[in-house]
This record gives structure tokens, sequence and C-alpha cells, in this order.
């Protein structure tokens, strides 16, 4: 981990809107994936309020059309829009990616499930690691092209203080011989999620390519459809209210350090890193739910999960 922690005027209450006060992103082309509700939304809302162009990847393409219209309506920036995408299905990776033209400058991996029941992609793959790592693992690798045309794209993963509870288990990624935990499948992927970024930051950093991880915090969204609330019984523990430095944040606050990574020029050239409340996190002191797992920068399983990401996806 870096010895030189990057440290922003921002902090656990900035908005999104105050993150990209004074930012001018016209010209550049951004993707939000899960852009039609929740933190995506808010995030897809500053980008277009800055003047960028803004693609909504979406499962739901009715709920992201009402968005894109929301956000337009919202910024005055016409140019937002909401096109298919179904991150546990390779097919409409595949075409998604082949539609896309010309530079992309910012992508955000933001889409994801959480806590699922055991459900399986076609392929057999576990969907919470297929959805929120394989998915947009292959939407970058997709995408690289254009992220390297760009000349200084940026790469934002959306983690989760979850991966604090499990790290990727290699021998059975996709839960073949254990038995399904929704739980530990949800911090396999999450972890997953800042692994992709330490190795894809080593891999593309030629191409003016940095890639960061982040956790939004506690915020309340659609994400936990499959658990209710912090008093529902399938809830861990750690999401009870009282939990040690657990502070509960609006959308608006959940959002400002996926935009901060997007767009903030604090952040130039900055790369292979995991943020959390708008600054760059410390390691993991035992009994706190805060700061980075040391297993999730590990650069050798970094380098081990991108190829048994790229056989996953090659497989037939």
């Amino acid at each position: 981990m870096s010895s030189n922690r990057i440290v922003t005027p921002f902090g656990v209450q900035s908005t999104a809107a105050e993150v990209i006060a004074g930012i001018d992103l016209t010209g550049k082309q951004a993707i939000v994936t899960g852009g039609s509700s929740g933190i995506g939304a808010e995030t897809a809302r500053a980008l277009a309020s800055a003047n960028a162009e803004v693609t909504l990847a979406v499962r739901n393409q009715a709920a992201g059309q009402r968005t894109a219209a929301d956000i337009i309506a919202a910024t005055g920036n016409k140019q937002v829009l909401a096109v298919p995408l179904d991150l546990a299905d390779r097919g409409s990776i595949a075409a998604f990616a082949a539609r896309w033209s010309g530079p992309l400058h910012i992508l955000v991996n933001n889409a994801g499930i959480m806590a699922s029941p055991e459900l399986r992609t076609p392929e057999g793959w576990e969907l919470q690691l297929a959805t929120n790592h394989l998915g947009h693992f292959a939407l970058a690798t997709g995408l690289h092209a254009a992220l390297a045309a760009a000349g200084s794209a940026r790469v934002v993963v959306v983690s989760s203080r979850g991966h604090l509870n499990g790290e990727v288990v290699f021998d059975d990624i996709n839960f073949g011989h254990r038995p399904y935990d929704p739980w530990q499948a949800y911090s396999q992927s999450k972890t997953a999620n800042i692994l992709f970024a330490v190795e894809a930051a080593r891999r593309w950093a030629a191409d003016g390519i940095t890639v960061n991880a982040l956790t939004p915090g506690r915020v309340r969204t659609g994400l936990m459809r499959y658990i209710g609330d912090e008093t529902t019984a399938n809830a861990p523990a750690s999401f009870a209210a009282t939990s040690p430095g657990i502070v509960w944040k609006t959308i608006e606050q959940g959002a400002a350090t996926s935009v901060l990574l997007a767009a903030s020029p604090l952040l130039d050239g900055v790369t292979g890193r995991y943020f959390e409340d708008c600054n760059e996190a410390g390691l993991r002191q035992p009994g706190i739910l805060r700061g980075v797992a040391g297993y999730a920068l590990d650069p050798e399983k970094a380098a081990r999960l991108w190829q048994v990401s790229a056989d996953l996806l090659a497989a037939r």
C-alpha cells in the first residue's frame, strides 16, 4: 500500500454535487452501469451536470429511459441516453461494447447485486460473482481500446466495505463444492472488484488509463432488495445501526466518492487504489468495519484473478 495516501478536501458528508462543482467535462464520454437508479443515477446526474455525454448502461431499458429523461430535465444536458446491458449475459456485454464508437473517457462500473439467493448464469457461474465482477471485467476489457483512445481515461469500480468479510476463494470461486452463502458470495465479488482495479491499473498504465475502486458507504438503495434493511433477519450483524464506524449516507453522499474518482482533477494520475468517504482508505484496523483489507490489494492475487476471469470468459 502506498505510504502517501491521497487526501482531499471532501469527506463523509460531501455530496456528488459538491465534488463535481466547477468541473467541466464537455467533450468527455462516460458510461455508468446500473445508471437507472440509486448511486448510479446520482453519479450519472453529476457527470451530466458537468456537460459529459453520459450513457446509462441498464438492464431495465424503460427505467433507464425514465432516468435519462429526468437527468436531461434536471441538468439541461440533452446528451444522456440509456442503452441495454445485462452484466450476467456475455452476448449482451459483447453487443454493448461492439456498438460503442469513439473514445471513452470515464467508465463507472457501478451496477451490482447483494446477498441474492443461490442463482447461476447459463455457464454455471454464481450470479453475484458473474454480475459484480465477471460482467464488469468483460465490459472493461471489451472497451479497452476506447479507453486507451481517450488518452487519460478513468475506470471507477464500485466495491463495498463488504469486501472486508471475505476474500476470493480461488479453489471454489463459483461455489461448486462449498455450501452457498449469500454474504460470502457478496464479499468475494466485492474483493474481486478491488483486485481488478489493482491489476487493471498495472496492465493499463501505459495506455494512460487509471483504475480505482471505492466503497460508497452505507446507503439505502435497491441494492438491498434481497435483505430489506438493517432490521431484517437476513442482514449481517455489521448492518446494525450501532455498529462501530457505520454512518448511513444519503444517495447524494453515497455517489460522491464515485464522482470524485470519475472526474476530479485531484485524482489525475492516481491509480490502483481504494477510496472511502472521498479519501484513500488506510488498511483495515481490527474490530472496525473501515479501511481496506490487505488481501484486496495483493498484486499476486490480482494477477491470478485476472487470469481466472479471462479463462472463464474464454471457455465455451
